[in-house]
């Protein structure tokens, strides 16, 4: 585990924060292409992202603190961007998703765009930014998996000396292969919002099957709760992909 890759005098870099920045800038680069490529100004592009990625961090953390640990939300309201070893400690998906959704939706009502040709767009990017993060997460050594005797399995030293699935891998293998799908996808969609509607979809399918290898803490009869969240989610991209194709087909 290598939660800080190296320091300059006080100045600590971390390796999950580096691993950000580093998908924010493949993201902007690539989107920036592929707008040109489509005839979108991109000239808010920057600052679109910039905000999605804050306001993303904010929101994962506003839901890690009310779903884990709400009530040191009352006593240290600062906790919401508590900074430890390995940069802003604890965050969940579903909250980013919240968080990021917001700035996505005011560019895309300012410059005019169309939803599901921009979610199109930046779908294989998230994908793929996700999977970067994810071998942050490995090397600073949190989302790690379950207690496992498999030959897969590797010690996190900062938590314990059990053997555990090196579950940030897996979810970086699963989402290389999404990546490459949506890429793959994107010239051949036959209708727009089928390439982000197969992201919402394959991060379920994905999200349901990594958590049975996951530590959880909160568990819903045999499920955890990210598996109900999971599933809510797969309903949603199923129905939205159904009523969408259906629309398009009707007019």
């Amino acid at each position: 585990m290598y939660p800080v890759l190296f320091k300059i005098g006080n100045f600590s870099v971390h390796t999950w924060g580096l691993l950000l920045a580093i998908a924010v800038i493949i993201a902007i680069y690539a989107i920036e292409k592929v707008f040109e490529r489509e005839g979108l100004d991109s000239t808010d592009l920057f600052y679109m992202i910039a905000l999605m990625i804050i306001a993303g961090i904010l929101g994962g953390r506003v839901a890690y603190i009310l779903v884990y640990d709400w009530a040191i939300l009352i006593s240290n309201p600062l906790s919401l961007i508590t900074i430890t070893s390995g940069g802003i400690s604890g965050l969940i998906w579903y909250g980013g998703v919240v968080g990021g959704v917001i700035p996505f939706i005011y560019y895309i009502r300012k410059n005019n765009w169309s939803f599901w040709q921009i979610g199109d767009i930046f779908a294989p990017y998230i994908a793929l930014g996700y999977a970067i993060v994810r071998v942050g997460c490995f090397l600073n050594g949190c989302c790690y998996g379950a207690i496992t005797n498999s030959s897969l399995g590797v010690v996190f030293p900062y938590v314990d000396n059990f053997t555990r699935y090196p579950t940030q891998l897996f979810s970086t293998v699963l989402n290389l292969l999404l990546f490459a799908f949506l890429i793959w996808l994107f010239p051949r969609r036959k209708f727009s919002g089928q390439v982000f509607l197969y992201y919402i979809l394959g991060y379920a399918v994905y999200r349901f099957i990594i958590e049975f290898f996951r530590e959880s803490i909160i568990m819903v009869g045999f499920f955890t709760l990210g598996q109900i969240y999971t599933l809510i989610l797969l309903a949603i991209g199923i129905i939205l992909y159904v009523w969408r194709k259906h629309t398009l087909r009707r007019a």
